[in-house]
């Protein structure tokens, strides 16, 4: 699985012919720029312009499967489940849904624009991530400490951080104890690799 960050809350995941997206960036974002590639799957966590461009991640023929809400899915090799959770980013206090998803041998936990660390029971009690992606910025969002807490809690393998800027970034690396963490252009990783991995951070320069 080859992963990629293209702003805001927006995180690629590509495995031979198929890419998945998470929470693709609107033309109507006033914040981001949106979209701009092909994915098989699309998965909106939360009903926002900064994060619900299902529509920009097409490309001629090949458009999205689009995964908007809880439930249970299944595209091809990828499964997915969804749980609701809640999120005041925007300022509106809305559902945002958690998003597990099995894909090229690995487990993704994707948290979108979560703001309350009261996530489902269902989740807490699932086997730990191999990859979490979780907001550290505040606004209506985890903050740092916050999405510290909750990565440890998770156990997560691989810890990637989305909707920050660059302070709030510097406090989540703090929290982590990351503070050397150099940002990366994209992290390619197989089941082998995370094994012995236990909340290492990864992040994505978009």
């Amino acid at each position: 699985m080859i992963l990629t960050f293209h702003e805001g809350a927006c995180i690629r995941a590509s495995a031979g012919d198929t890419t998945i997206v998470f929470g693709p960036v609107s033309k109507l974002s006033k914040k981001y720029k949106p979209v701009n590639f092909g994915a098989d799957v699309a998965f909106v966590s939360f009903n926002h312009a900064d994060m619900n461009g299902a529509q920009e991640a097409g490309r001629g023929e090949k458009q999205p499967f689009v995964v908007y809400g809880p439930g249970e899915y299944e595209v091809s090799e990828i499964t997915a489940s969804g749980f609701p959770a809640g999120s005041m980013y925007g300022g509106e206090g809305k559902i945002n849904t958690v998003y597990s998803v099995s894909f090229d041998g690995l487990k993704v936990l994707y948290l979108g624009a979560l703001g309350d660390m009261d996530l489902p029971a269902d989740v807490l009690e699932m086997d730990s991530p191999d990859v979490l992606i979780i907001p550290v910025g505040g606004e209506g969002t985890l903050n740092a400490a916050e999405a510290e807490k909750l990565a440890v809690k998770l156990e997560a393998k691989i810890v990637i951080p989305i909707l920050y800027d660059e302070k709030t970034l510097k406090l989540f690396l703090k929290e982590a104890g990351a503070e050397s963490t150099k940002p990366v252009d994209k992290l390619t990783i197989k089941r082998r690799d995370i094994i012995d991995k236990e909340g290492e951070v990864v992040v994505l320069s978009s």
